[in-house]
């Protein structure tokens, strides 16, 4: 017999979710559904397509913040996972992860989630309804009645976890920006500290194409669109994983093609911010999406100096990574 999926069954869904029982009850699930309710509202969530984002990160951090008083570990990839227990939730793995999560393979860990998971995708109709003002406060009510009757009324704490980290990236320079990453590592434990760099990185990701008004700053390339699709890529100058340097300093705007030759030292940007094409690379075709037509070139650069990319990081990318 076919479920009448009713505003009333989801009540009942959302009153009766399967949860550890140590410590009262794990509040993952009713945090993350808080979550997935303020990310609608907010609009960052506009569809059924629930993805790992540090919106819905952040949201998760505030909401257990703010409500959950026990002695329950804080981790976010737990209930992304387990959820896929309630009827209304299922994992969109990515291609070849198909088997992992139809088994009962943990990806608990938060880079193990990330690696493996798409989405999680919710019902239809259970979207429409969080959607909907009148019925997502009736929702978002029963989870804080049933779950956290003596801290629901609190006033939501942590909720500035975004803006701190864009400020970090705007405003530290490299040096404390990475003694920051040092003594969070220290710090946290290694899944909390995994959450948090993926944070930053996703907001480097969307801060540096904004300085660059969303323009390659080699090829001009500007494609505004209503989507959340991006057609200007933020690049590290040095990766990531060498410099542990999100600060706007050690970024670029690169289209994705010149991202690609940026990386693989086809081009690089000297002291005075033009382009200088490797020679070691032969392009067989005159073509307007050539490589070589930018030497020489000035790059775009941010209307305030002081997000100007790095000279020290230009010169190393110089000598470490361009294949001259």
């Amino acid at each position: 017999m076919a479920v009448d999926k009713t505003l009333s069954y989801y009540i009942h869904c959302f009153s009766n979710l399967h949860r550890d029982h140590s410590f009262g009850g794990a509040p993952h699930k009713p945090v993350l559904l808080l979550s997935v309710i303020e990310n609608i509202e907010q609009g960052h969530i506009n569809n059924e397509k629930i993805y790992i984002t540090p919106d819905l990160v952040a949201s998760f951090k505030s909401n257990w913040s703010t409500f959950v008083v026990t002695k329950h570990t804080m981790k976010f990839s737990m209930p992304f996972f387990y959820m896929k227990s309630e009827p209304f939730w299922s994992l969109i793995p990515k291609q070849g992860y198909d088997l992992i999560v139809k088994t009962k393979y943990s990806l608990e860990s938060f880079s193990n989630l990330n690696n493996a998971i798409d989405y999680a995708s919710i019902d239809a109709e259970l979207f429409y309804y969080l959607f909907q003002k009148e019925s997502r406060d009736l929702l978002r009510i029963t989870l804080l009645n049933k779950y956290f009757p003596d801290t629901k009324s609190n006033k939501q704490v942590g909720a500035g976890y975004i803006s701190e980290i864009t400020s970090d990236i705007l405003e530290e320079n490299s040096d404390t920006y990475r003694q920051k990453l040092t003594e969070m590592e220290q710090k946290l434990e290694q899944d909390a500290y995994t959450e948090e760099i993926f944070m930053r990185g996703s907001i480097f990701k969307r801060v540096i194409p904004k300085i660059y008004n969303n323009t390659c700053c080699i090829t001009g390339l500007n494609i505004s669109a209503t989507f959340t699709i991006s057609m200007v890529d933020a690049c590290h100058i040095i990766p990531f994983s060498e410099s542990h340097d999100d600060t706007i300093t050690n970024g670029l705007a690169l289209s994705p093609n010149m991202h690609r030759a940026f990386d693989r030292g086809l081009i690089t940007i000297d002291e005075n911010y033009k382009v200088v094409v490797s020679e070691r690379f032969r392009e067989e075709t005159i073509s307007p999406y050539s490589i070589k037509q930018f030497s020489g070139k000035q790059i775009l650069l941010p209307t305030e100096p002081c997000f100007y990319p790095n000279p020290e990081n230009l010169s190393r990318h110089q000598k470490e990574i361009f294949n001259h």
